[in-house]
């Protein structure tokens, strides 16, 4: 078993593509029962406020200092990226907004559910940004994700009205400073090497079939032994 460590945020598109590469990468190499993803959260701007106050070509465009249009012609190559994937990518009619309480709620399924739970949460979220373009600190929208990757709606409602796991984001995003993390996604494989940014599902596979060959290489072999007049020994 190894484990993939990610620092990513919902909205991130490349993070979303990054992910979906690694997940297909998984399945075609047939490895599902041999990998665990561990996610972290890293906000793209822990002070983005709650309201959206503008579209993403405008904000890509101030960003980048590019052109509305070539904004435009940018935002579409990445949502091209995703529907690569067989994912509806919406990119130039997301509603950006703060993320903190889509990663606290991470936090909530991490602590308290399985492993499917936490992935179809993950997933459930990276969707509503990217393609149903839902505001991530809604939290009726949250609330609704969250019911439906299986969290019980008490324990939701709680960690949505509270602080709860705020410590646990902000620990994820000082891990990630003190690792030298710029950008996401970022991820650790198996806590041996490092890969920034999305890889081509080709670069996921080869990264995936060395972290396999590493452990099965480290793992201890069972001696064979043989056994004569004088009694067994080991070979």
């Amino acid at each position: 078993m190894i484990t993939l460590t990610i620092w990513s945020d919902f909205a991130c598109p490349y993070c979303y593509i990054g992910e979906a590469r690694l997940e297909k990468a998984i399945k075609e190499l047939g490895v599902e029962n041999d990998v665990r993803i561990d996610y972290r959260a890293y906000e793209l701007n822990p002070e983005a406020s709650r309201e959206v106050v503008s579209s993403t070509p405008e904000r890509f465009a101030e960003k980048y200092r590019l052109s509305l249009e070539g904004a435009k012609e940018q935002i579409e190559q990445i949502s091209a990226l995703g529907r690569e994937l067989g994912i509806d990518f919406r990119y130039a009619t997301t509603q950006y907004s703060n993320t903190r309480d889509a990663h606290r709620l991470m936090k909530l399924a991490e602590a308290k559910y399985d492993r499917e739970t936490v992935h179809r949460l993950n997933e459930s979220l990276f969707k509503a940004y990217f393609v149903e373009n839902l505001v991530l600190a809604d939290h009726a929208v949250l609330l609704s994700k969250a019911i439906e990757a299986g969290l019980k709606e008490d324990e939701v409602k709680e960690v949505l009205n509270s602080d709860r796991y705020d410590d646990e984001v902000r620990l994820d995003e000082r891990e990630a400073m003190m690792r030298g993390v710029r950008g996401v996604p970022y991820i650790v494989f198996n806590g041996d090497f490092a890969v920034p940014g999305a890889l081509t599902l080709d670069g996921f596979k080869n990264a995936l079939e060395r972290t396999l060959k590493k452990v099965s290489e480290s793992e201890p072999k069972e001696r064979a032994h043989q056994c004569g007049p004088d009694g067994c020994q080991l070979l």
